[in-house]
């Protein structure tokens, strides 16, 4: 069923708040393209990123100037080991009334933004990372008998040093699992670092414009679901996720012998949500599978786990992902058309 005018000028506004949000970011943040790309897709879909890079690749700047372009709240937290949860989430405070009474205020914590920044997330023990958990899934925070939901949109995007070891705590699966996408911070190319240079001695500090409301915001996220997935797309999702499970009848070799487990449905989940946000963000009504195969690593990379064997051969899961998706066959959508003509 082709789309309708008004969906089609729909995508095309989403598009133009897209392209102006990308000049805007292009002020400040240097090269990097993909992973603004990534970034921008999260948002549109309510998913939440970890940014994985060295120290010094803006992750930070990036984060705080995407929430300066959005009318909407923003909090950073730096992780450290002596963080507590309820740093993150709030705590109650005893305060006497005019009444001369005591009781129990909830102060909330940073959590209680649209975009919440958590600053290098690994430097602090699993007991203060698990606060994030119910946030991310649910979007509430429950304190003692009271559940208190989370602003929209909300997202958090987390930043991870790769090369720190010491001090830090590992993601627990878990938690890794919640984050949409794993997206790697890499060095900017020659010519980029030249200009970060250039741009470090003006002494300029460029100013934003603000381009989308959180209301907005909103809207575009309800919009980027109304994007089609075809039949077609979402079995080459299936066959994907499906293909990573090391135990599975459909798994090839290569997945028997480097893997350990592969990715759970959340990540077909997340594929096609992924999509759903590129196809969008281009101006297209309809996932093609290339959407896919462009969301692939991001989403599948911390949900693939290498083994030793893996480790032996240097493979990584990027690396594996990569393969994966040279074996994985694509369906023919000619298949699906004849089907619902016959039907």
């Amino acid at each position: 069923m082709p789309p309708s005018d008004k969906f089609t000028e729909y995508l095309n506004q989403f598009s133009a708040d897209r392209v102006a949000m990308l000049e805007q970011l292009r002020n400040v943040v240097v090269g990097q393209g993909e992973v603004i790309e990534q970034v921008l897709a999260a948002i549109f879909t309510r998913g939440h990123c970890l940014l994985v890079g060295v120290p010094g690749l803006a992750k930070t700047l990036m984060v705080a100037s995407i929430a300066q372009i959005l009318s909407i709240a923003f909090k950073r937290v730096q992780f450290t080991p002596d963080l507590m949860p309820s740093d993150i989430t709030g705590t109650s405070v005893l305060e006497e009334t005019a009444e001369g009474k005591r009781e129990f205020r909830f102060v909330r914590g940073p959590i209680f933004a649209n975009i919440v920044l958590a600053d290098e997330i690994n430097r602090t023990p699993p007991k203060t990372q698990a606060a994030l958990l119910e946030a991310m899934q649910e979007r509430q925070v429950t304190a003692g008998q009271e559940t208190m939901k989370l602003p929209e949109p909300f997202f958090v995007i987390a930043t991870q040093n790769p090369i720190e070891q010491e001090g830090t705590y590992p993601l627990p699966e878990a938690q890794l699992d919640r984050f949409m996408f794993n997206i790697k911070v890499d060095y900017p190319t020659a010519e980029d670092e030249q200009l970060i240079v250039s741009m470090s001695t003006r002494g300029e500090k460029p100013e934003l414009t603000k381009v989308l409301t959180g209301e907005r915001i909103v809207a575009w996220q309800k919009l980027v679901k109304k994007v089609e997935v075809p039949k077609f797309v979402n079995e080459f999702i299936v066959k994907l996720v499906r293909a990573t499970r090391p135990k599975d009848p459909t798994a090839p070799d290569l997945i028997k012998r480097l893997v350990d487990w592969g990715a759970g449905p959340r990540a077909g989940i997340f594929l096609a949500q992924a999509g759903q946000a590129f196809a969008a963000m281009d101006g297209r009504p309809s996932v093609a599978i290339d959407d896919i195969k462009k969301a692939a690593i991001p989403v599948l990379r911390h949900r693939v786990s290498a083994n030793f064997q893996a480790q032996a051969e240097g493979r990584t899961s990027d690396d594996i992902v990569v393969e994966l998706l040279k074996i994985v066959s694509e369906p023919e959508p000619k298949k699906y058309v004849e089907k619902s003509r016959k039907s």
